[in-house]
């Protein structure tokens, strides 16, 4: 086989990318993010055996979190940038280096490189499968993947100022620990909850960062529907990123609209001040073949989610920032001081038409753990007088499969005395719907991106504290989650170290799972796919 990948929900068969990802990276692409791991891998060998205080190594935490964010799926497909970034890390970790630390060093912290082909030549020997013991490689690849989720949140809050040496330190342990033979399936099952709890930790970090910079969010109408400006549409997860291209395209004439999981940005208090925050245009990422067509604006990435474009007219109106990156595309990098100039992209706004409509009208969010709270009361009475039944969590990812309608006709079977808890673009599947509301509390309750599942959290352990519970599972809450990627994962390693049981996970459960490991979740935390709706709706209402 050419290449392997199988961290998204969407591998092919189920089981693995062998040719070409689904997600529309190439062979050269997939190698050079498997090396690119492999040498944040070596940067970890490094710190962890050699003591390093990660206080002592800033750039290093910033570069390694960025790495990790990088192989994220549909994050990059910049061949020429991971190259770039693969050098820097070894760079970096050569200067760590001391005679010391490099006793019985493992292969990934004193490997060297050249040109491309030996890149290449060593990426084919470190991937997923070098990993040789199905079992193990289950569970070190679930431990990657919910680092890559981790990093995501990390950097994010790092934008804003907000950082965690413990978060940095438990990187480097865990990804140093995936290359250990010495650790047992039972160490690395241990491992995979701390990554959980870890993940709660840099959830944490990352509302804390946001709601101190922007206020905490706050139930809003958001207009899906156009105005006659030319415009700018931002997608992607960084609020920093969305800031600072308000700030400099006010005045200017040019409307800014959100996309996909950017769409939350707009229940965030401080940016209601920007009148050129027009709405948000169109649905999830997947979408964004024939919206980014209509829209007719230029698209600024600011994180994963991109989709290959099928136009070179498209292309040639996409930017790239952060982690995110795609050939030939302009990629904004920031100053010293963190500022970004996004002129290039207001530029060529002003010369474009202003979007095509594709809806009408306006949907509701805002529903993160402060704004929940604030109805506590009236929340805690529906339950106790049953006007509420049940709460569904419904969070996580969309995706291209058509199974995945499932979510939707889940949604419009619903009971009308049910509430559907989501975060994350899952959302698009039935957010649009007319649910109606019971007793003046909207039956689907938008906590924002899917970092913002940690208000769901929050959420159900304050109901927990209310009711006098002894156990978060006696709560009358379902989760039937959707996933794609590994932000998804991380969300997931976090709701199994916070307690959660009886999870449901589809629409297919992830190929990296081998069967044992599969066994384990089941047997140790109830994690079950889904059925037919008619089948899951009887199981849940039971």
């Amino acid at each position: 086989m050419s290449m392997f990948c199988y961290q998204c929900q969407e591998t092919a068969k189920g089981t693995g990318c062998t040719i070409k990802g689904v997600c529309g990276k190439n062979e050269e692409v997939a190698k050079l993010q498997d090396l690119l791991i492999y040498s944040a891998k070596g940067i970890a060998e490094v710190v962890v055996k050699g003591k390093i205080d990660v206080n002592s190594i800033a750039e290093v935490n910033h570069e390694v979190i960025n790495s990790l964010f990088m192989t994220i799926t549909n994050a990059n497909f910049d061949d020429k940038s991971l190259e770039a970034q693969i050098k820097k890390l070894i760079s970096l970790r050569d200067g760590l280096k001391t005679p010391a630390a490099l006793q019985g060093m493992h292969d990934s912290a004193v490997f060297t490189v050249g040109d491309r082909a030996s890149m290449l030549e060593k990426a084919s020997k470190v991937g997923i499968l070098a990993t040789e013991n199905e079992d193990v490689r289950s569970l070190r690849e679930m431990i990657t993947y919910g680092l890559k989720g981790m990093a995501a949140y990390a950097e994010h809050a790092k934008n804003l100022g907000k950082e965690s040496p413990e978060i940095y330190a438990f990187i480097y342990e865990a990804l140093s620990a995936v290359q250990d033979d010495s650790l047992s399936a039972d160490d690395l099952v241990a491992l995979t909850l701390k990554t959980g709890d870890y993940g709660v930790r840099a959830m944490a970090l990352l509302d804390e960062a946001n709601t101190s910079k922007y206020g905490n969010p706050e139930i809003t109408e958001v207009n899906i529907g156009v105005r006659d400006n030319p415009a700018i549409l931002i997608s992607g997860h960084d609020l920093k990123d969305l800031e600072q291209l308000l700030e400099q395209t006010a005045g200017t004439g040019v409307d800014v609209y959100t996309h996909s999981e950017m769409l939350p940005a707009h229940y965030y208090p401080a940016f209601k001040k920007y009148s050129n925050f027009a709405g948000n245009y169109g649905n999830a990422w997947h979408k964004q073949l024939e919206e980014f067509e209509s829209f007719r604006g230029p698209i600024l990435f600011t994180t994963n989610c991109i989709v290959p474009p099928r136009s070179e007219e498209i292309k040639a109106r996409i930017f790239t920032t952060n982690s995110s990156g795609y050939p030939d595309c302009p990629h904004i990098e920031a100053d010293a001081n963190g500022k970004k100039d996004f002129s290039q992209i207001i530029a060529l706004a002003k010369t474009l038409p202003s979007p095509e409509k594709i809806e009408d009208g306006k949907i509701v969010g805002g529903f993160a753990h402060n704004q929940v709270f604030a109805l506590a009361d009236k929340v805690v009475d529906a339950v106790k007088t049953g006007a509420i039944r049940k709460f569904f969590v419904m969070a996580g990812c969309d995706g291209r499969m058509k199974s995945r309608s499932y979510y939707t006709e889940f949604a419009e079977k619903l009971p009308s005395d049910t509430v559907i808890l989501t975060a994350g673009c899952a959302k698009y599947r039935y957010n649009k719907l007319a649910l109606g509301d019971i007793g003046g509390i909207p039956r689907v309750l938008d906590a924002g991106q899917c970092n913002d599942s940690y208000s769901l959290a929050l959420i159900a352990l304050k109901l927990k504290e209310i009711f006098e519970l002894d156990d978060i599972n006696k709560l009358p809450i379902v989760y039937n989650i959707s996933w794609y990627e590994q932000k998804a994962v991380i969300v997931l390693l976090a709701l199994l170290f916070l307690g959660v049981k009886n999870i449901h996970l589809g629409p297919t459960l992830p190929g990296f799972l081998s069967p044992n490991v599969a066994n384990v979740l089941v047997e140790k935390f109830g994690i079950a796919g889904i059925g037919t709706v008619d089948e899951d709706l009887a199981l849940f209402l039971d």
